[in-house]
């Protein structure tokens, strides 16, 4: 074992766990005081860069990250050493390449850009990001290693650090900008600009502690493929990943375009119209990702050790990682999405104080969204089974699949004048609904042992019908108090009552726990067997 610190699985996911916590509540900072500060048509603006960006970035990053982790982890668990090494050196070309690339579709062609949104406010919003990409496709390489070497530290920290400079500069730029009278678009533009400030901090944090630590690692004795071989390894790998998941967030930007092209040419709302009725969609949006966000420290942290045990052809660990990451996920998915589905209005109207108009047209949006990010987060578990199976080419048929759903829908119901903005939910529900059938199929006929479906999902959905009991009663019992208080409260005793059930119904094992670093004394005092 070399003297760097290799972590469990769990422990692993614990880390990035925590980190993705901090990194959602900053977050949460950030957006909804955003939202409150340039409304509804400025968060358009701001997610039309965003959602450009996101496609340049997941085209660039998606997939390769995931694609080096995996090799790394499976260089160390042959011994090779020297290997990992290179593939870093390598990755950094090809990511430094792509960043370069991405930067510059943004930073020169910003008005077709902005004119391909049918947004032309988002110009400011969409130069201003630019940068970002360079900063987030190096990080990007970085965090791929040291992922592979199973030590998911420098990650959470990295995240921390670029949540923590995107609300202090975002924040601060957007209501200085706004106060001094400028639009909303120019008040998006200053909030987006703190995301590349951020983006390149966190890449100044993942330089030192490479620096820092690359002494660690023990030099092998083994001779490593040349850099041609291990490039096409890792494009063979990564590309299939980076469509799968790059897939998505094109046919997001698709969508956007398309609804706000519809509201125009259909309804015969102006730009600012279209984007201010858009934006009940977006705040909905808002909040529909956090679920989600507790899942990519799962997948990051199952990819490399599902690798590492399938090279080691150990199959009883496989299963047991693999199961264990299902009922993590419906642990966390069922109660957050069906959470915000239930307290969809107490939570905007709590949220958002200084858009009460927006916050109650949001509510339909949301309670349709929280219900399809317990499926967004099913489908990003599966996608993450299947490529560390190697087969990353499934999830590209299921996406496009799924894609092709959402846009159908979208154009017909967004289209209808008595539908409009209402369509946009509907069409994404059915979306993820489509992929994550799909995705659970496929996983159950590739592993050894099939997954007991029934019993991963049966009792979190009865615990969560519990809780959702909970949260709409209590917060009509405490509604006295105001919406505040209510909504708090609600949350709490609804949280109280899953945890209680979770352990009534035994939903979490003794090996669950085993996993994680002391779980044998948790499972003594959870009394969990």
């Amino acid at each position: 074992m070399p003297k760097e610190k290799q972590q469990t699985f769990l422990g692993a996911t614990a880390t990035l766990g925590i980190a993705v916590i901090l990194v959602k509540l900053i977050g949460a900072i950030y957006k909804i005081p955003l939202g409150n500060i340039i409304g509804r048509d400025g968060m358009t603006h701001f997610n039309a860069a965003y959602k450009i960006y996101a496609v340049l970035l997941s085209l660039s990053t998606a997939g390769l990250p995931v694609a080096l982790s995996k090799l790394v982890a499976e260089s160390r668990a042959l011994g090779k050493y020297n290997q990992s090494r290179r593939l870093l050196r390598t990755s950094l070309r090809l990511f430094t390449a792509l960043g370069l690339a991405g930067t510059a579709v943004m930073f020169f062609f910003t008005r077709q850009l902005a004119a391909m949104m049918h947004n032309s406010l988002a110009y400011w919003p969409i130069k201003a990001l630019s940068f970002s990409v360079l900063c987030c496709c190096i990080m990007s390489a970085f965090r791929g290693y040291t992922q592979g070497c199973e030590n998911m530290v420098p990650s959470a920290v990295s995240q921390v650090i670029e949540a923590v400079f995107k609300l202090a500069a975002g924040l601060a730029l957007a209501w200085y900008l706004i106060s001094a009278g400028a639009g909303v678009e120019i008040g998006a533009a200053g909030a987006i600009a703190g995301v590349t400030i951020s983006s390149a901090l966190g890449l100044l944090y993942m330089l030192y502690d490479y620096l820092r630590t690359r002494g660690n690692t023990p030099r092998g004795s083994d001779r490593p493929a040349s850099n041609g071989v291990l490039l096409r390894r890792i494009l063979t790998i990564g590309i299939p990943i980076t469509i799968g998941a790059s897939g998505m967030s094109i046919i997001t930007l698709v969508d956007q375009s398309l609804i706000m092209g519809r509201l125009q040419s259909v309804l015969g709302l102006t730009e600012e119209a279209a984007a201010l009725l858009n934006g009940e969609y977006e705040f909905g949006m808002t909040l529909f990702n956090l679920p989600s966000s507790f899942v990519p420290p799962i997948t990051m942290s199952l990819i490399p050790a599902v690798s590492a045990a399938l090279t080691r052809r150990d199959h009883k660990r496989v299963g047991k990682i693999i199961n264990t990451s299902l009922r993590l996920t419906t642990l966390l998915a069922f109660p957050a999405g069906v959470g915000l589905s239930v307290l969809a209005g107490p939570i905007l109207t709590l949220l958002y104080p200084k858009q009460p108009e927006a916050a109650l047209a949001s509510t339909y949006h949301l309670q349709i969204l929280g219900i399809a990010s317990v499926f967004v987060c099913i489908m990003l578990l599966t996608n993450a089974i299947l490529q560390a199976y190697g087969l990353a080419q499934i999830p590209i048929g299921t996406m496009f699949i799924g894609g092709i759903v959402k846009v159908v829908a979208n154009f017909f119901l967004v289209g209808n004048p008595e539908i409009n903005i209402k369509g946009a939910p509907v069409g994404t529900i059915l979306c993820y609904i489509v992929i994550s059938v799909l995705n659970l199929i496929v996983v159950g006929l590739v592993m050894a042992k099939r997954p007991s479906y029934m019993q991963l999902f049966l009792k979190p959905a009865a615990a969560t019908a519990g809780m959702a009991v909970t949260a709409k009663f209590g917060y009509r019992l405490l509604s006295g108090l105001g919406n505040s208080l209510a909504t708090l409260g609600a949350i709490a005793a609804a949280a109280m009552v899953y945890l209680i059930l979770v352990l009534a119904l035994r939903i979490i094992t003794r090996e669950d726990l085993e996993l994680l670093p002391h779980g044998d004394r948790l499972a003594r005092i959870l009394r969990v067997r």
